[in-house]
């Protein structure tokens, strides 16, 4: 399952990887910056992902809108980002590869000279009415507000969701991003990949011809983590929701780290699909739960393991929350079965097998080798990656279990309707989310 590829670093830093595929005469462009809302600071916020938005706005040459000139070219595109790191790709026909580079090297380089105060002003209003689409008026959307400030404290990288707090964005100035953009956006801070229908040389020619010229730019300051953490607390959010929804949380490894991959396993024995545990003891045979899902949170600093279940009509949260635990308690004294354990490895190679079957977008080859190159510093590290699920036994997801979730207090989050703090797991406490 290795993806061959071709690595260089431009002298002003800029990792240059090139995956030769020519099934299809496309190329895949794809950008990563070593940058999300953990490299942000309390107060300040909210910075990596309104770059998200101001990154396709216009740069310097190019003035305009950054969807046109590629969708006319027959591209597809967009970006993303998260606590740990900021993505853009391109997917372009092999003749558009040098408008698509010019572009993103454009605003790369020479981003802040077209940015204006009315770019800044509309895109953070942008950004503040996304907020409250996707959290504040979301059913449930507030719930990762509440469990990001209580699992971790104001200080930690984590301890705000990544698109910011609302305050934080109004209160910023232009200057303020011009100062984030030069520190983190830059050569230095990059991971470029180039997947599909190209030559080698002939890529590596053209990131040094589009990209050379561009400073390195400043070392990015280290990410302060505090050694504070949270107590395990039981909490309540009262929203605007029909259903009570309970929530259980821990801390547990960070991304590749040791047990991280079996807690993800453990997730899918948990929750993945309709012969999953939770599924079918909750859902399925005693109907109890309209839904449930489990998530190994896998990030840079730390992860976290999430479980949720929505309380079926007249079902309490007491039953869901000792039903939830139950099944951990089970699964941390037993471990999996052999057909469990072969069912959700199967899956997660099935998963890997996916992503070879494109060469860009979201989660594609080129996505996946700058991600590896990003996170473990060679982009050839997807065979490494797949042995990590391929080689957990039953007995390292029962001993993982047991560490983490079993032999550890929960956070607790009950969300219910608005005026029935009474239908909370008892002794809840209100909790506040901004």
């Amino acid at each position: 399952m290795d993806i061959p590829y071709t690595k260089i670093t431009l002298d002003n830093g800029l990792d240059v990887i090139v995956h030769e595929d020519s099934q299809v005469p496309m190329v895949a462009v794809n950008l990563w910056y070593h940058v999300g809302s953990k490299n942000e600071r309390p107060g300040r916020t909210g910075f990596a992902h309104l770059f998200e938005h101001l990154m396709f706005e216009g740069s310097a040459h190019h003035d305009h809108g950054y969807f046109e000139p590629l969708q006319r070219a027959g591209g597809q595109l967009n970006g993303s980002t998260n606590t740990d790191r900021t993505n853009y790709w391109e997917v372009v026909p092999t003749g558009a590869l040098d408008l698509a580079l010019w572009m993103e090297s454009d605003r790369m380089g020479y981003l802040l000279p077209a940015l204006t105060e009315a770019k800044f002003n509309n895109q953070r209003d942008v950004v503040l009415n996304e907020r409250r689409q996707n959290y504040e008026n979301r059913p449930y959307g507030l719930a990762s507000v509440a469990l990001a400030q209580s699992l971790f404290p104001s200080t930690h990288p984590y301890h705000w969701i990544t698109i910011g707090q609302p305050d934080d964005l109004r209160a910023a100035t232009l200057d303020d991003v011009r100062t984030f953009f030069a520190t983190y956006y830059h050569p230095g801070n990059a991971s470029l990949t180039l997947a599909g229908d190209v030559e080698t040389s002939h890529a590596l020619d053209l990131a040094a011809r589009y990209f050379g010229e561009i400073p390195r730019g400043p070392v990015p300051p280290p990410v302060v983590v505090p050694d504070e953490s949270m107590a395990p607390a039981t909490l309540l959010l009262e929203d605007r929701v029909e259903l009570p929804r309970l929530y259980l949380a821990w801390h547990t490894p960070a991304m590749f780290a040791p047990g991280d991959a079996a807690l993800d396993l453990a997730a899918d024995i948990l929750s993945h699909g309709k012969t999953s545990r939770l599924y079918r003891h909750l859902v399925h045979e005693r109907r109890v739960a309209t839904d449930v899902s489990a998530f190994q949170h896998s990030r840079e600093l730390s992860s976290l393991f999430q479980l949720a279940a929505t309380a079926a009509a007249g079902v309490s949260l007491e039953t869901l929350h000792d039903a939830m635990l139950d099944a951990v308690r089970l699964l941390a004294s037993e471990g999996p079965t052999a057909e469990e354990l072969s069912r959700v490895s199967t899956q997660v190679e099935a998963q890997f097998v996916y992503r070879l079957q494109t060469v860009g977008g979201f989660g594609g080859k080129g996505d996946q080798l700058n991600a590896y190159n990003v996170f473990r510093h060679t982009p050839g590290y997807f065979s490494d990656d797949l042995r990590r699920y391929t080689g957990v036994t039953a007995d390292d997801v029962r001993r993982e279990v047991d560490c983490w979730l079993a032999g550890q207090p929960a956070l607790t989050l009950s969300v219910v309707p608005k005026g029935r703090a009474d239908l909370a797991v008892a002794g809840s406490v209100p909790v506040e989310v901004s």
